[in-house]
């Protein structure tokens, strides 16, 4: 088999069967367009033609690039689901990639931002209209209230959300639902959203554009992107900052760890260790600038 019809059928089974989001497909195409791209020039079409080798040559071509570590390692995470999935379909009879090893990350501490920074982005959000007040307001609170990932704030129903419960469900990584509590200033603020546009059906957005369109991770980072860039000298003004701010301010105020995690919707306790690490640096960091002798 082509190894381009290979990567179409995986795809098309994250897709159907799996319910992979359309922004982790396109970044699974992006990942896999690479490996098809190198193999087509170094004449290796067939699937087959895929060795253990072959993956390192990619590899090597990859940190030739000048990749950084991360996305080598992303890269080679999607060439392996790629290949089990070739393996579980008896296309190949061993994996090439099973023991591939990923490069050693120097892990970096996720940056995150005050919550007076919070404060300030809603007070510029008030210099705008009044309904784009609300919308820019309910985003930050989602984003950081309740720790969301963008995709999973875009996917957000009417239904998901019950405020006489002051939960929210929801639809995360892996097609996996998770609860999530809703604090009292949250409600406060979706609620006056919601008094602005009052939904109609239950399977309408929570949140939609302007144009009442559903919310799309384009639009999301623009705004996170713009207010953040008003009240924070932050390099990174990634919507993804609010969610590690989230967690870490979590973290710092004495929650528990596996409930930071369930909040998170993290698969594993390791993943949400590193904001452990981002909490004692920033008691670090208070010591240092505080303490009579430090």
């Amino acid at each position: 088999m082509k190894l381009s019809n290979l990567i179409e059928n995986y795809l098309q089974e994250l897709s159907s069967v799996r319910r992979y989001s359309e922004h982790t497909i396109r970044n699974y195409k992006k990942d896999l367009s690479r490996l098809e791209h190198f193999c087509s020039a170094n004449a290796n079409d067939d699937i087959t033609e895929v060795s253990e080798r072959v993956i390192k040559r990619f590899l090597v071509e990859l940190n030739n690039q000048e990749l950084d570590k991360v996305s080598i390692s992303r890269i080679l995470s999607s060439v392996r689901g790629l290949l089990k999935y070739a393996f579980q379909q008896d296309i190949l009879s061993i994996n090439p990639a099973a023991y591939i090893k990923n490069p050693k990350l120097n892990r970096k501490l996720p940056e995150i931002i005050s919550v007076n920074n919070i404060l300030s982005v809603y007070k510029k959000a008030e210099e705008e209209e009044q309904e784009k007040s609300y919308l820019i307001k309910a985003i930050f609170e989602l984003l950081y209230g309740c720790s969301l990932r963008v995709s999973e704030l875009c996917s957000l129903n009417i239904k998901d959300y019950d405020s006489s419960n002051s939960t929210i469900k929801v639809f995360g990584k892996g097609s996996k639902f998770r609860i999530v509590p809703v604090g009292k200033k949250s409600i406060a603020i979706i609620t006056e959203y919601l008094s602005a546009f009052p939904p109609g059906k239950i399977s309408d957005p929570l949140l939609k554009t302007p144009k009442g369109n559903r919310l799309y991770p384009e639009f999301v980072y623009r705004v996170v992107n713009k207010y953040l860039t008003k009240t924070t000298e932050l390099k990174k003004k990634s919507p993804h900052i609010l969610r590690h701010s989230s967690a870490t301010h979590m973290l710092d105020k004495g929650a528990d760890l596996r409930a930071v995690k369930e909040i998170l919707g993290h698969e594993n306790l390791s993943t949400t260790q590193i904001y452990t690490h981002v909490s004692i640096e920033r008691l670090k960091n208070t010591y240092k600038k505080s303490h009579p002798k430090s």
